[in-house]
Order: C-alpha cells, then sequence, then structure tokens
C-alpha cells in the first residue's frame, strides 16, 4: 500500500497538494498547527491513495515524501 508522508514543520499551509490531488484525500488539518503557525496538510484516507505523487510534485518546499 502507498504511503504518503509530510514534514509538517516545513509545510505552509498553501493547499497546492490538496488541489493537485486527483483522489481528492488531502486537506489542511483542522487542528494540527506547526510552530510557524500554519495548519499543515494532511492525508484524509491513506488506503485510497494510489501514489500518483502529484501532491510531491506541486509541493514548492518538498514537504511530501510518497512511498509505493
Amino acid at each position: 500500500m502507498p504511503k504518503v508522508t509530510f514534514n509538517i514543520e516545513r509545510c505552509k499551509g498553501c493547499s497546492l497538494c490538496v488541489d493537485a490531488c486527483p483522489k481528492k484525500i488531502l486537506a489542511l488539518s483542522r487542528k494540527a498547527m506547526n510552530s510557524k503557525g500554519f495548519h499543515p496538510a494532511e492525508i484524509t484516507d491513506q488506503a485510497s491513495c494510489i501514489a500518483c505523487a502529484f501532491c510531491a510534485i506541486m509541493c514548492p518546499d518538498a514537504v511530501i515524501s510518497v512511498e509505493k
């Protein structure tokens, strides 16, 4: 199963990854906040991930890792 991980401390909550996800399984966290005051992106349904890596490609800060 694919695994998507985020470096939440580097995420600035720009939501480019959320918009790029074809499965619409990424969202900005409503609960978590990093030390810079941003709500980081998170995956809402890991089992539905197809490991396309569009999220990682779109991320300007290389926050996202996708493993197949």
